[in-house]
């Protein structure tokens, strides 16, 4: 009876390790399946250079190296013999690798369509209108599918333990309730992640926009669904919550296009020649780099006891470039004034009688002379 026993467990040893060999050999196989598939991937894209393979490549290597393998071993499962206790232990720790390696893969093909859609918009370029667009959207996009992504995996890895299958139920078909639960606890956090869905919808902010906010000239460098990054242009970062941009008035310089219209102020004295300061102007900005050649115009806007305000007004490209062309003009006219004619710069006048004079008129006064304001 012994030796019956000891046959019976050794044949039943027997069945194990034969069945362990076929889950070891099927998750070889797996990756060999997968070393294959992505060194022929590989190949294509050293030969083609196109992008879709080198993104294939980059997002997809890791998270299919587990898949491949643990889909084998599922497939293979059922027809091996093991033991009552060990067959559900392992299948439950098999079903929970499979669902995180099919989570991981689902968000890495969110990153495939994410590289290959903005792959075709150029944020670095001058007119990026367009392309600061497209970047907002699918950034914000792509946070909420991977929030939702994450969900569900947990939701299904939940369904596997019995004791705890209903909540992972509840939490996929009943998501109202949840939310409004959810909403209850974390109002002020909701609102802030629906703003932030409101800001990739109606976009009154864009990647790289330049604006005005606190007092400062900053750049848009990054929308979360919570918070906003603006480089300010001394390199500091000023964090700013998505609901700034829906409560609080700001400055948007590039929410049509980028061009900016730039304005120069200069006083000079009654005697300047306004023609020449024109004619100059002209010239200062046919010789700029900055100057998009669109507008350009020399007003007096002011005059005063003393002076005459000029108005030099130009358009530039972009907000950097116009602030580099209205130091520009500002310098150069300043220089051909003081060149060419140094009697109109701004002066301030007062007349001075003789004692003789004076008395002639009643007045005190000694002289008559000019000062010039310095």
């Amino acid at each position: 009876m012994n030796w019956r026993m000891l046959f019976e467990d050794s044949q039943s040893w027997d069945h194990i390790l034969f069945s362990v060999c076929w889950l070891l050999a099927a998750a070889i196989i797996g990756r060999i399946i997968h070393f294959l598939v992505f060194r022929l991937l590989q190949c294509r894209a050293v030969d083609s250079r196109q992008n879709l393979s080198v993104t294939l490549l980059k997002h997809l290597r890791a998270p299919a190296g587990l898949v491949i393998p643990l889909l084998s071993i599922l497939l293979i499962a059922p027809a091996l013999q093991f033991p009552e206790e060990t067959v559900m232990v392992c299948r439950r720790i098999f079903s929970l690798g499979f669902i995180a390696s099919v989570a991981w893969l689902l968000g890495s093909t969110v990153f495939i369509f994410r590289d290959l859609v903005l792959s075709r918009y150029d944020v670095t370029a001058r007119d990026n209108l367009k392309a600061r667009a497209v970047h907002t959207q699918i950034n914000v996009l792509v946070k909420i599918t991977l929030v939702v992504i994450c969900v569900i995996a947990a939701a299904c890895m939940m369904m596997i333990f019995e004791n705890i299958r209903q909540l992972g139920t509840s939490l996929l078909a009943s998501a109202g309730v949840i939310g409004i639960i959810v909403g209850f606890a974390a109002q002020r956090s909701l609102g802030t992640l629906l703003a932030g869905l409101q800001i990739a919808i109606t976009q009154p902010i864009r990647i790289d926009d330049v604006v005005i906010v606190e007092g400062e000239w900053g750049r848009i460098e990054e929308i979360t669904l919570t918070y906003v990054v603006v480089r300010i242009w001394d390199l500091r970062r000023i964090i700013l919550p998505v609901t700034y941009f829906l409560e609080k008035p700001f400055q948007n310089w590039t929410r049509v296009s980028a061009d900016l219209l730039g304005s120069v102020f200069l006083h000079a004295d009654y005697t300047v020649p306004v023609e020449a300061l024109r004619n100059e102007l002209q010239r200062i900005l046919a010789g700029s780099e900055n100057w998009d050649g669109k507008v350009w115009k020399l007003q007096a806007t002011n005059a005063t006891a003393t002076t005459v305000e000029f108005r030099a007004l130009m358009s530039a490209p972009d907000s950097s470039m116009a602030w580099d062309l209205r130091c520009e003009v500002r310098e150069k006219l300043l220089a051909f004034l003081q060149k060419n004619f140094p009697e109109s710069l701004p002066k301030v006048r007062a007349e001075l009688k003789t004692v003789a004079r004076a008395r002639e008129d009643g007045s005190c006064a000694f002289g008559t002379t000019h000062v010039t304001k310095e």
